[in-house]
């Protein structure tokens, strides 16, 4: 199997039920904390791909940073999207898990065991 890598966030319940789902699947996976180590912009969009979303998908929509940087603004670019996220990481949506070359978001955490298989 692929390396399995989690874009993880432990203050967020979905992303610690995503991490214990995919340890008591006997995975252990490479672990970003993603506020902490931001990934590039290379990667993000590599995120975007394998999940098979535009960068606006991905999104934390909720986040009073979305209103605050006007991110409802259907006139932005993917590339100012991802700049955004890069400038405040937690409009990203969480958490991914990444195996191989396809991704999954963690919401509903099961969904990620689909890209494992």
């Amino acid at each position: 199997m692929n390396q399995v890598t989690i874009y993880h966030n432990p203050g967020c319940s979905k992303s610690r039920q995503t991490l214990k789902l995919l340890i008591e699947h006997g995975i252990e996976p490479n672990i970003v904390l993603y506020l902490e180590d931001t990934p590039n912009a290379d990667t993000l969009f590599s995120l975007i791909g394998k999940l098979g979303i535009t960068a606006r998908d991905l999104l934390r929509t909720g986040q009073s940073e979305y209103k605050d940087h006007g991110l409802s603004n259907t006139e932005l670019s993917d590339k100012e999207i991802v700049q955004a996220m890069l400038a405040t990481p937690i409009l990203i949506q969480r958490p991914i898990v990444e195996c191989g070359d396809k991704a999954k978001i963690g919401r509903p955490p099961e969904q990620v065991l689909e890209i494992l298989t």
